[in-house]
């Protein structure tokens, strides 16, 4: 009785929270709140925000007609697909590639064949250890007077043609924007054995994690560092800012970006080391890992220093603003 008033009242309500619904129903908030945990778990309601501005409202189902396909697409769309719907939803592989090409009014089996193929071309940038190498990118962009890392991989590109971010492009995005700890997680079951493959091919004996400009109550970086949980020492790193801090996300000139990395990123090191690897979670123009690299080396903290970003973009000099 108590869940169809619910239903009801948000029906003609639209989006209510729990302590509205329990003033309008004379309930306890205990009551109230154990009706809809029912409600959430049935799929009829879904939750909305986070505590204390949590709404609840009538979950509306998209209608996608479910196409069977090959199993072997199944896989790779399980493999390398995830969105992240407007309301904050996950949605992998085909079912949530159904639902993209539906948004779109594309045709979901060629599509799919498409998308395959896009992936594979890309994927030829890979190496044999399953790294993409940046270092002819960065050797290549106009505007750095010195290169001072010894290598630079990416884990994915950010984004691919068409079909815009990747998978761990995705996580990325919403985990960092979003401050969201269950993509966080994800981000971090899916990339931290590349991370202690690359640690072990490099023999590096430091690791440094590059921290963040912005304030955010849940800062990725620092999420990664703990729960990597890297066996290696990790370097002091320190990011400085002027009155009002400037992410290099807002620099569109790459002499732009290479100021901001020198003058406001310092090294407190006192320790040595043979081969330091940091640790970024993306990199476009790569101006901060090479001008960290410059200071460690500065510094003679190091004699190598190498880069890992969780994802990189695919052309020369580049700006990722959404990250």
């Amino acid at each position: 009785m108590t869940k169809e008033r619910i239903l009801d009242l948000l029906k003609s309500h639209g989006s209510l929270s729990a302590h509205e619904l329990a003033n309008s129903l004379e309930l306890s908030r205990q009551m109230v709140h154990a009706a809809l945990r029912e409600l959430t778990d049935s799929g009829l309601v879904q939750r909305v925000g986070r505590p204390p501005k949590t709404v609840y409202q009538l979950k509306t189902e998209r209608v996608v007609s479910k196409t069977e396909l090959p199993s072997e697409k199944e896989k790779f769309l399980r493999e390398n697909f995830i969105l992240i719907s407007e309301t904050g939803e996950i949605r992998e592989g085909a079912e949530g590639f159904q639902i993209w090409c539906s948004q779109r009014k594309l045709p979901f089996e060629k599509t799919v064949s498409e998308y395959i193929t896009t992936q594979q071309k890309y994927k030829s940038y890979f190496n044999a250890d399953g790294f993409i190498d940046g270092m002819e990118k960065l050797k290549t962009t106009k505007g750095y007077d010195t290169i001072h890392l010894n290598n630079l991989y990416y884990l994915d590109f950010y984004a691919i043609e068409r079909f815009g971010k990747t998978r761990l492009g995705t996580l990325l995005h919403y985990a960092k924007q979003g401050q969201s700890k269950l993509l966080m997680k994800l981000l971090v079951n899916e990339t931290k054995a590349n991370v202690v493959q690359l640690c072990e091919l490099l023999k590096a004996d430091g690791v440094g994690f590059v921290p963040p400009t912005i304030r955010r109550e849940v800062q990725l970086m620092k999420y990664l560092q703990t729960h990597y949980a890297l066996k290696l020492p990790s370097i002091k790193l320190n990011k400085t800012s002027g009155i009002i801090p400037v992410p290099q996300k807002s620099l569109s000139k790459l002499e732009e970006r290479i100021t901001n990395a020198q003058q406001t990123f310092s090294v407190p090191e006192t320790r040595s080391f043979n081969h330091v690897l940091l640790i970024d979670d993306a990199v476009g123009s790569g101006a901060t890992v090479n001008e960290i690299a410059g200071k460690i080396k500065k510094k003679g903290i190091a004699e190598k220093v190498s880069a890992l970003a969780i994802t990189g973009s695919f052309k020369g000099f580049d700006v990722i603003t959404d990250v």
